[in-house]
């Protein structure tokens, strides 16, 4: 069985995070495994607060997996502070890490801050040219490069400029245009077009953490590049197809749904 590892944030309504990571691998069939880097206190109506792991132990986690066992994709998705990049950056050098997936989760929907202000060139100098693929929406994209993207044009000329920083793949998600939700790749030397229907529903919490943990699952299976994307979005759409409520506010999508379909549980 293939194995992944993300490094992320903690979820408590399980929507989002490691949560939705560790569903994601499930739903993959790879064994997920986790490096925590902050706790958050957040339900279905919003984050109402971050405790930030130690460096300490955050390089203790990465250590003492990659000391014992064979990490074939990582996902990387909260970091809210510079100290927590750096120690990541540092520790991950020292292992022969792959098919790294960065998602640069920066704002929750909710509009909680979850990458500090002056992290982000740290995210940029550290993580971004450590990345097989990074992953951002087109907000986090437009943070990134300092540019505003109004349209696909825009997201093809952002993603030149992010894999000009460092990355092998850079994916800009178009989830925040109109119309149907159409993600940009640049290769290096092409950029390539995944486009899904837009799913009406409100219903759409985690689905930046739960997309670029199946990318990492798929890569860690043997899958190029383009397959892993295209078979992230089918699985992605799947789950906000089938999402649900279980709040008051912004429910979480269906990360067991063809799962449980199978079994004859739904």
């Amino acid at each position: 069985m293939k194995k992944v590892l993300t490094i992320a944030g903690s979820d408590s309504c399980g929507g989002a995070g490691i949560q939705a990571d560790l569903k994601t691998f499930s739903a993959h069939g790879v064994y997920g495994m986790s490096v925590i880097t902050a706790v958050t206190a957040q339900n279905t109506q919003g984050v109402f607060g971050v405790q930030d792991i130690s460096e300490e132990i955050i390089m203790n986690q990465i250590e003492v997996i990659f000391d014992d066992i064979e990490v074939d994709a990582v996902k990387i998705g909260m970091v809210s502070k510079t100290e927590t990049i750096k120690v990541i950056h540092d520790t991950l050098r020292k292992y022969p890490y792959k098919n790294l997936v960065v998602d640069p989760v920066m704002v929750s929907k909710s509009g909680y801050h979850l990458l500090q202000p002056d992290a982000k060139k740290a995210l940029i100098h550290y993580l971004i040219p450590m990345a097989t693929l990074v992953t951002p929406n087109i907000l986090e994209a437009e943070v990134i490069t300092g540019k505003r993207i109004t349209g696909y044009k825009d997201m093809e000329k952002a993603a030149v400029e992010i894999h000009q920083m460092g990355a092998q793949y850079a994916l800009i998600k178009g989830g925040h245009l109109e119309g149907d939700a159409m993600d940009i790749l640049f290769d290096g030397k092409n950029v390539t077009s995944f486009n899904s229907p837009r799913i009406s529903t409100e219903n759409t919490h985690g689905t930046g953490c739960t997309l670029s943990s199946a990318i990492a699952s798929n890569l860690a299976k043997g899958h190029s590049i383009k397959e892993a994307i295209e078979l992230a979005k089918n699985y992605i759409t799947m789950a906000i197809e089938h999402s649900f409520s279980i709040g008051k506010g912004v429910g979480p999508t269906h990360h067991f749904y063809q799962l449980y379909k199978n079994a004859g549980l739904l």
